[in-house]
């Protein structure tokens, strides 16, 4: 018998065994491949509220393991950047899964719209982005070739870049939302936020303003409006870079009607009951009956799609 038959059979009772199956189950959550749900709006209609998907943990290196749900570290920051073997970093566009600066227990999923050295303005409806690295209009049209750029401060930026890319990309809130009005509140009453605001004189008001610090990353949800995200404390270090979306292997409406009619245990959805009553009024009990008729059904549409394909197409709901 050949030495890789005889590892084969060993394997094979390894694997075989309760201690073998945690193991190896284990050894894939920490280094592979790890399941979750998305609870929140912020990034649809890319990512729906009952999508369950497997992220990639290798896309950005292999981070310190973290024993599940307790989300304690099973081994110290060797390298002081949170990962075991430092990998390729975030690039513009991408979706990624990270822990939140503030609550590092929790994970987030958005996009990255920027990175380090880049600079950001923000308007009701607009982002305007500065790409450090793209400094005429040439090298900004041959990376988003439908963008409208702008020249203000002295400086090109690209209004939207990403919303003729990526169709989920939108400022559609789960109820009434509006991010720069909630951002204006936040400054005006004093609270933490993680941009300024600025004098634009090119538009004539002030814009808030962010610089991307080196080795950073800043995630907004792609529902720009119904979004808790890097505008409001601050961008990613590389080190609760977690992963990347990869796998879509359920998707199911499990929201109540209570839930996206009044809020009860998480955020509005009048956008959705619009689309189940489109002709009758979304507080009425033929509206509840409706929705309770298509409450847990399966999106076919998006079961066994991956994230990287499903981006660039028209959103399946």
């Amino acid at each position: 018998m050949t030495t890789f038959k005889r590892f084969l059979r060993a394997f094979n009772r390894f694997a075989s065994s309760w201690t073998g199956t945690i193991t190896i189950v284990l050894f894939l959550i920490f280094f592979v491949a790890q399941s979750f749900v998305i609870p929140s709006g912020s990034m649809k209609r890319t990512l729906l509220i009952g999508d369950f998907l497997f992220a990639k943990k290798f896309s950005y290196g292999i981070p310190t393991p973290h024993i599940p749900w307790l989300e304690i570290p099973l081994l110290p920051d060797f390298n002081h950047n949170g990962h075991l073997i430092e990998g390729p970093k975030p690039q513009r566009e991408d979706i990624v899964i990270f822990r939140n600066p503030k609550t590092p227990k929790i994970h987030f999923v958005k996009r990255c719209v920027a990175v380090g050295g880049d600079e950001i303005l923000y308007d009701d409806k607009k982002l305007y982005i500065h790409f450090h690295d793209m400094n005429d209009e040439t090298s900004i049209k041959a990376a988003y070739p439908n963008v409208k750029i702008v020249k203000l401060r002295g400086k090109l930026w690209a209004l939207n870049p990403y919303m003729s890319k990526y169709p989920g990309i939108q400022y559609k809130p789960e109820y009434k939302g509006n991010s720069y009005l909630l951002l204006a509140q936040y400054h005006h009453y004093g609270k933490a936020i993680d941009m300024r605001l600025i004098d634009v004189e090119e538009l004539g008001k002030k814009l808030f303003y962010k610089k991307i610090e080196p080795e950073h990353y800043y995630m907004i949800g792609d529902n720009r409006d119904n979004s808790n995200d890097s505008r409001f404390w601050g961008a990613v270090p590389y080190k609760n870079i977690v992963g990347k979306p990869w796998l879509i292997y359920m998707s199911i409406e499990f929201r109540s009607y209570a839930r996206v009619m009044n809020g009860e245990g998480g955020g509005r959805d009048h956008d959705k009951l619009h689309r189940v009553c489109p002709n009758i009024d979304i507080a009425s009990k033929a509206c509840k009956a409706l929705w309770d008729r298509q409450r847990y059904t399966v999106r076919w549409g998006r079961v066994g799609r991956r994230i990287d394909s499903l981006q660039y197409e028209q959103p399946i709901e």
